[in-house]
Order: C-alpha cells, then sequence, then structure tokens
C-alpha cells in the first residue's frame, strides 16, 4: 500500500524529532545507528551495522538485475549547547544537531519507506548509507569505503541531499563540477620567552608575534592566490596567556584553509608555514606550524547535475531548481563517495521564516520540517530514475 503524503511527513518529522532530541558526537552515534538499523530491518532491507565504526548499510534487491545506486545520510551532531526553545529541544547538554544531520536521516529513513513499496517494479539494487563522522576530519566516508560500503554489489552512482537555511524551502540547488572546497586545518604554536608584563624587554612576547601572524596570513588570498579563484584563510582560535600582566611562553593558532584549484591546494601548507616561521623569527622566536588535510573539493559529475535537475523539474516543478552560481566553500566528506561514483549532491531548501533563517552551527540552527517529505520523495525519485536508465 502505497504511503500518503500525510503518512510520510509524520513519519519523517517524527524520526527528525526522535534523533534531534538525542544528539551523538562524530563517531559516538552508537543510539542513533542502532535506531535506524532497527527501522530499516522492520522496514526489509537487508542490513550491515558496524560499518567504518558506526556506520549502517541498508541493501534493497529489486525483483530485475541491474545497476546500483547509493543514497547517503550523515548522522552526527555538533558540540553545540542548543537555544532553541521547542519540545524536541536536545536533551544532551552541549550537544545538538545544528547542521540538519537529524533531518537528512530522517529524509533516507522515509526513503526507505518509498522504495521498499516499490520494490516489485525495482530494476537493480539501492544502498542506503548512514555515515559516521562528517563533522570531524577525517571523516566517517572513509571508513565505510574500506569497510567495503561501495561494494558487493558495486555502487555505480551515489547521490546526497543536505539542507540549507540558505535556500528558501522546497528549493533544490544544484551545480556543476566542483561544489564545496578542500577543507584542510592547520595549527602554529608560537614559542618565546615569557616574564612580567611590566618588563617586555626581557621577554620574547608569542602574543604580539601570533597578532602579526593572524593579520600576514590574510596576504595568502589577497597576494598569493589568483584573484579569479576562491579561497579562505581563517584563524578560529587564539590561545595564550593566564594573567593580564604575565607574558607567556607560548601561544596557539588554529585555523581553516578553503581552495577550489589544485594549485591553491598544493601551495597552501608552503605559504602558511613560510609566513608563521619568518614572522616569528622577525620578532625573535619560533614558530611550529602541524597542517593537516582535510577533505577533497566536492565534484559533481555535469551529467548527474542535468539528470538530476530532470528529476526536480518532474517531481516538484520548475520553480524548485536553484542553480548555485559559485562554489561553497565549506567542506564535505561525500566528495570522497563522488571520487569512486559520479553521482551528485544537492540542496534543500529549509528556510520559511526567521526561526528557519540561522545558518549551520549556529545554536538556534532549525529547519522547516515541511520539507522533509520532499526530499525524501526526491531521493527515492532520484534512485529508481537512475535504475531505469
Amino acid at each position: 500500500m502505497k504511503t500518503s503524503d500525510s503518512q510520510l511527513k509524520n513519519y519523517v518529522i517524527a524520526w527528525r524529532r526522535r534523533i534531534h532530541t538525542a544528539p551523538e558526537l562524530s563517531f559516538h552515534e552508537v543510539l542513533t545507528s542502532k535506531a535506524i538499523a532497527s527501522e530499516l530491518k522492520r522496514l526489509g532491507w537487508q542490513v550491515r551495522t558496524g560499518v567504518g565504526g558506526t556506520g549502517v548499510v541498508g541493501l534493497l534487491k529489486g525483483k530485475v538485475a541491474g545497476k546500483t545506486v547509493a543514497l547517503r545520510a550523515d548522522m552526527d551532531a555538533l558540540p553545540v549547547q542548543e537555544e532553541n526553545d521547542v519540545c524536541y529541544r536536545s536533551q544532551h547538554p552541549g550537544k545538538m544537531h545544528a547542521c540538519g544531520h537529524d533531518g537528512h536521516c530522517a529524509m533516507l529513513l522515509g526513503t526507505a519507506s518509498i522504495l521498499v513499496q516499490s520494490r516489485a517494479g525495482l530494476k537493480g539494487n539501492v544502498k542506503l548509507l548512514f555515515q559516521p563522522g562528517e563533522e570531524t576530519p577525517p571523516g566517517g566516508a572513509l571508513g565505510m569505503m574500506s569497510a567495503g560500503a561501495l561494494e558487493n554489489p558495486k555502487v555505480n552512482a551515489v547521490f546526497g541531499l543536505h539542507l540549507d537555511s540558505s535556500l528558501s524551502s522546497g528549493r533544490i540547488g544544484l551545480r556543476q563540477g566542483p561544489m564545496m572546497a578542500a577543507s584542510d586545518n592547520f595549527k602554529i604554536t608560537v614559542k618565546g620567552r615569557g616574564g612580567h608584563a611590566a618588563r617586555p624587554h626581557h621577554c620574547l612576547d608569542p602574543i604580539t608575534a601570533g597578532a602579526q601572524i593572524v593579520a600576514a596570513l590574510q596576504t595568502i588570498v589577497s597576494r598569493m592566490v589568483d584573484p579569479a579563484q576562491p579561497a579562505v584563510v581563517t584563524v578560529g582560535r587564539f590561545v595564550s596567556g593566564t594573567k593580564h600582566n604575565i607574558i607567556p611562553e607560548t601561544a596557539l593558532l588554529e585555523g581553516t584553509a578553503r581552495s577550489i584549484d589544485r594549485r591553491t591546494w598544493k601551495m597552501m601548507p608552503r605559504w602558511i608555514r613560510q609566513i608563521a616561521e619568518n614572522t616569528a623569527r622577525a620578532n625573535g622566536l619560533r614558530a611550529a606550524v602541524e597542517y593537516e588535510r582535510g577533505y577533497p573539493v566536492l565534484y559533481n559529475d555535469p551529467k548527474m547535475i542535468n539528470y538530476s535537475e530532470g528529476v526536480v523539474r518532474s517531481l516538484l516543478g520548475q520553480s524548485a531548481v536553484v542553480h548555485i552560481p559559485d562554489p561553497l566553500m565549506g567542506g564535505e566528506d561525500f566528495a570522497y563517495f563522488l571520487q569512486k561514483a559520479p553521482g551528485a549532491f544537492l540542496r534543500l531548501g529549509s528556510r520559511k521564516d526567521a526561526r528557519t533563517a540561522y545558518p549551520w552551527h549556529h545554536p538556534r540552527f532549525n529547519i522547516d520540517e515541511e520539507v522533509l517529505p520532499k526530499g525524501a520523495r526526491l531521493l527515492a525519485q532520484l534512485a529508481q530514475g537512475y535504475l531505469a536508465l
């Protein structure tokens, strides 16, 4: 019996709220994955658990042999104290689904319920990837792939859908080629000589040198990167000192470097090291730089985006289509899946009013829950349509 619109809406909203009240951080999604696995089994899917840690893979084999398509949802929450006054507020202090991953899981479970009902006409196989650790590099995608999530049967295409409060509710954002940036992390430790703040000439101040490093790092984007190429260098953490009248021994700077083109990505570690080490040296101090590669550029296959746009037009109408003009500088480990199989990562608008306009990672982030059944049906149609090609 086909699920009605009202039944699907109630189902996905209930699951979104259930997951939202009990957020779990990256690679600790134990209860979340257990609940998802149990529901998939109830719906009639073959289920693997413990895939790359807490990952869950659901498999539905059609009545007719064919290709295999994968659909992905991330499960992890963020270390954020929720400020929303709602009945489904997080019950875990200091943890919150502030990036929409609760909605992603709910939509994919909705998709699972839809696909089971159409299994008789399914040509090929569908895999559901409930992934841990998207918020914390190296992320959960690599672990799931190492554990064979894209094999047996081998995945031929993969699709993902991310809630986006920058888009109006129900609109679908698409972009061919590079859609999201390569995202790396760096840590700079500035080492000086501490002492009394009233006698700075007897010290080597890491705070002063650290401040100069922060300012100098901004010249990477303004003077070293091709102006036609997007890039970001942000210092998000600067920690030093214990008291107002003490010059400390060290200062710690932590930040992120984002890029799209390969030259910038390749040169970024060298540029950051040169600036940090030479600026510290000019002040008589030393700087040690740790640079960690993060997620690669997320690249949407042009043919898959064209296919996805056709599905969106058919299911949601022409007005739902939004062509994203420029790459987003956020990072996403869905990029790893796209390196193994062609596919597309789409954005689902979730902004209805001021309450749902807060950006990702904000303590008042929330979504228009009315879009969840649309996302579930879109993912189902992407899978069914691809297998029928």
